[in-house]
């Protein structure tokens, strides 16, 4: 089943257990547009309560009445959607800053009054005075910036015109999930295939690489072709450190260049130095995107990227994509996230076999 089937299976189980509380760890990660209106629709209407972990901002402003922000180790609570949290947010954050340059100001008067007055029998006690206020100052402290992803595609020569062309192509396993397809992409694309779970967009991108067999017709890859694949899902061993995942990749590399290159994906040294199975699914997703861009490409092939990116990563994903010289060929759920990018949009839905 495809990631967005599973991800059905697991709603449909949870709600016939009919629970006082829902706790939903990024439950729109794989599902298709219409999926997410319905579960949208469905919290909208829900009677208990429920703790929801999200990346999906449109999706958080419409069901929450009520966002807890954890940061440097604390936890927050603020009453509102997540636009009205920004903006409580950046404004006690201001607030904060203030008042740490303020205090800043004054611990360094008391120091530089201690250190001029602590030797002098007539000033020894007004010094020891402040000695003690700055003991018994609760310093303020501010949270560490979070480091920001930086993404760049290294780009590889250009590529023939054609990057591949479809005859009469049914895709499928024991049954075909598409009617005959005639498909073509030419240099300088960058699209997007969207469409319902289960109806073989994963499939059609694996038969396009060769990584399946057709149930019938043929597939012809174009001259020149240099292609960057990013796969839904990817298996790692137990005991593989983010620094093993891509020094297998590129053996070449240094220790050094492998951490800056894993740093500038937005991973702390704590991060780089972690078993990949200990990692969350954005972490483990931004080790995949720096294998990426370890390689010089002209084609990017790309299965919903931006599942369990945060919205900072997000953001630079887009950038990148924007920016990429090659072509891109992208399945996508969010259309916030691909608009932006896709000069052209596929809908598979008009050439599936599946009823849904």
């Amino acid at each position: 089943m495809s990631g967005g089937q599973r991800t059905k299976v697991l709603l449909a189980k949870l709600l016939l257990e009919k629970p006082d509380i829902l706790l939903l760890d990024e439950p729109t990660n794989y599902l298709d547009e219409q999926h997410i209106v319905w579960l949208k629709r469905f919290l909208q209407e829900y009677d208990n309560a429920f703790i929801l972990v999200s990346h999906d901002i449109p999706f958080l402003n419409s069901v929450v009445n009520l966002i807890y922000h954890m940061e440097n180790q604390e936890l927050n609570r603020y009453v509102g959607d997540y636009e009205t949290f920004i903006q409580q947010h950046e404004a006690k954050k201001q607030q904060l800053e203030a008042a740490y340059k303020r205090q800043q100001q004054e611990i360094a008067e008391l120091k530089d009054f201690v250190a001029r007055n602590k030797a002098r029998v007539s000033t020894r006690n007004m010094a020891m005075s402040r000695q003690k206020k700055l003991d018994s100052m609760e310093v303020i402290e501010l949270a560490k910036e979070k480091p920001k992803p930086q993404f760049h595609f290294k780009e590889a020569r250009t590529s023939g015109r054609m990057l591949f062309e479809t005859r009469g192509l049914v895709i499928g396993y024991d049954e075909p999930l598409s009617r005959p397809l005639d498909l073509a992409m030419e240099r300088g694309q960058k699209l997007a295939l969207t469409g319902a779970n289960g109806i073989g967009k994963t499939t059609l991108l694996r038969s396009i690489l060769g990584e399946i067999p057709p149930l019938s017709g043929t597939v012809e890859l174009g001259d020149n072709l240099y292609i960057g694949y990013f796969e839904q899902e990817a298996k790692h061993t137990a005991d593989e450190t983010c620094i093993d995942a891509v020094w297998k990749e590129f053996p070449s590399l240094s220790q050094f260049e492998v951490r800056a290159a894993l740093a500038k994906c937005g991973l702390t040294t704590k991060h780089i130095e972690s078993k990949m199975s200990v990692l969350s699914g954005g972490e483990r997703a931004k080790v995949r995107l720096c294998k990426l861009m370890g390689k010089e490409t002209n084609l990017l092939v790309l299965d919903e990227p931006t599942n369990h990116l945060d919205v900072d990563a997000k953001d630079e994903l887009k950038r990148a994509l924007k920016a990429y010289k090659g072509s891109v060929l992208l399945i996508s759920h969010e259309p916030e996230f691909y608009r932006d990018v896709a000069t052209d949009v596929w809908n598979c839905e008009s050439w599936t076999t599946k009823v849904f």
